[in-house]
């Protein structure tokens, strides 16, 4: 009976050690193939851009200043959701005719990030002359520690992206803007550069090859930060279902959903991009992530009207599916391979004549199995990241980061739990992300971000 227990858990562990593989293969292949499409002419639409700011004294000045500043048609948005840090102060002192700040009072206001989104989409949406082409009005969601590509209007407006009448969406490609040693006046020390390289890895190598999967099955999905998507298909969301965004912690994902549902197609654009900072901290980035696979649980709900939509296609169906059900997965996967690794021990610490004896019977095989499904599927985006992104890499630094990345992925998995606990407890407060550095508030105080 216990054999049987045993091959059972050691069967299903190299069952999803082999599905991994297979993913992680098939993303890379579309990865590496991406080409370049012609760009457009971004003077033919109306740009807007609505920033959410929950305690963003830190950064909202500079990021508000460099959106006026560097591209003279756009309009910002900036929805102040009921700061207590000199947010409201900061914005008050940022006077300009493109220039909008929305304010949020408690208890209305830090009732999420969509309720904040929803409220700057009414303001941006009352202020429309009557008979406006909404589909020529372009929204963007810019976190407030971000910085625009200067290309990026041209970028969008080509005819793969909002050039073409079919597309309601495009999310960009994420970057970290803090991966120099020293920034905003903070100095990093040499973990905290490590952690943002390789954030800045995993959002232009294997988030981006997976949005690149998505393209081919049309499932791309948007995120957070450098989201666009037409006005015309907000307004058609709002008449469906109450309001663009909705109340999941995963509000991006969500509204993508949403963009599929109502059958628009969504793409996914790695020939512009926007920054944001990247986390120095690993409690910090845990916070982040578990607020990510919590509202990816949370988007299990729609799984019934993904299945029943006739606008989706098979493959966009079943790539959906797989990304909801991947926190699930690392749940039960988490489980399996400690139990993996607690049967090893067992045979290993009862096997006659000891460890010796069970790694030269046939124990010492386990290594390469590891090397092969359980870090190569990681390390390889070290040399990628080299090879795609930053030649400056050396091969020997590239190796390292790849190894490196392969540890990082564990931050995921403390993630997750933290994510199913949060969800058993029936917790869904927004866990805000705390931004680096300081800002020298107008009433003469020092004033230190902090979390809501």
């Amino acid at each position: 009976m216990y054999d049987l227990k045993f091959e059972f858990v050691n069967a299903s562990a190299f069952v999803l050690c082999v599905t991994f593989c297979a993913y992680v293969v098939s993303i890379l292949i579309v990865y590496l193939r991406q080409a370049a499409t012609p760009r457009g002419d971004g003077s033919g639409y109306s740009w807007h851009v609505i920033v959410p700011c929950l305690n963003e004294a830190a950064v909202i000045a500079d990021t508000v200043r460099d959106l006026l500043n560097n591209f003279p048609d756009l309009v910002v948005w900036c929805v102040d959701d009921g700061s207590d840090d000199g947010t409201d102060e900061i914005l008050a002192g940022l006077v300009h005719p493109r220039l909008h700040v929305v304010r949020r009072n408690l208890p209305e206001a830090r009732q999420g990030k969509g309720a904040a989104l929803n409220a700057g989409w009414r303001a941006l949406r009352a202020s429309l002359s009557p008979g406006t082409d909404t589909s020529r009005v372009l929204v963007g969601v810019v976190d407030a520690d971000s910085r625009l590509d200067p290309n990026f209007r041209d970028v969008l407006a080509g005819p793969a992206y909002f050039g073409s009448s079919r597309v309601e969406a495009v999310q960009i490609e994420v970057r970290m803007i803090n991966r120099r040693r020293r920034y905003r006046g903070v100095r990093a020390s040499a973990w905290g550069r490590l952690l943002v390289t390789l954030q800045d890895m995993e959002f232009r190598g294997p988030i981006a090859a997976m949005q690149q999967l998505r393209k081919h099955t049309g499932s791309v999905g948007l995120g957070g930060n450098g989201q666009f998507t037409r006005l015309s298909a907000l307004n058609m969301i709002a008449e469906r279902y109450g309001t663009p965004w909705h109340g999941a912690l995963l509000e991006d994902f969500e509204l993508g959903l949403h963009v599929l549902l109502t059958g628009g197609r969504t793409e996914y654009c790695a020939e512009t991009w926007v920054a944001q900072e990247g986390l120095t901290r690993i409690r910090a980035l845990v916070r982040q992530r578990s607020r990510w696979s919590q509202g990816c649980m949370q988007c299990l709900r729609y799984l019934p009207q993904i299945f029943r939509s006739r606008r989706l296609g098979n493959s966009a169906v079943l790539e959906i599916a797989y990304f909801l059900a991947a926190p699930w997965i690392q749940l039960v996967g988490t489980v399996i391979y400690a139990a993996c690794l607690g049967i090893m021990a067992w045979y290993a610490a009862t096997e006659f004549g000891g460890f010796d004896s069970w790694w030269r019977h046939g124990g010492w095989a386990v290594a390469p199995l590891v090397v092969l499904f359980g870090i190569l599927p990681f390390a390889v985006w070290g040399p990628v990241y080299r090879a795609r992104i930053d030649r400056r890499v050396t091969r020997l630094r590239a190796f390292g980061l790849g190894l490196a990345y392969w540890l990082y992925s564990y931050v995921q998995s403390a993630a997750v739990w933290y994510a199913f606990l949060r969800l058993v407890r029936m917790k869904t407060d927004w866990q805000k992300t705390i931004r680096i550095g300081t800002y020298a508030a107008p009433a003469g105080r020092r004033v230190q971000p902090r979390p809501s």
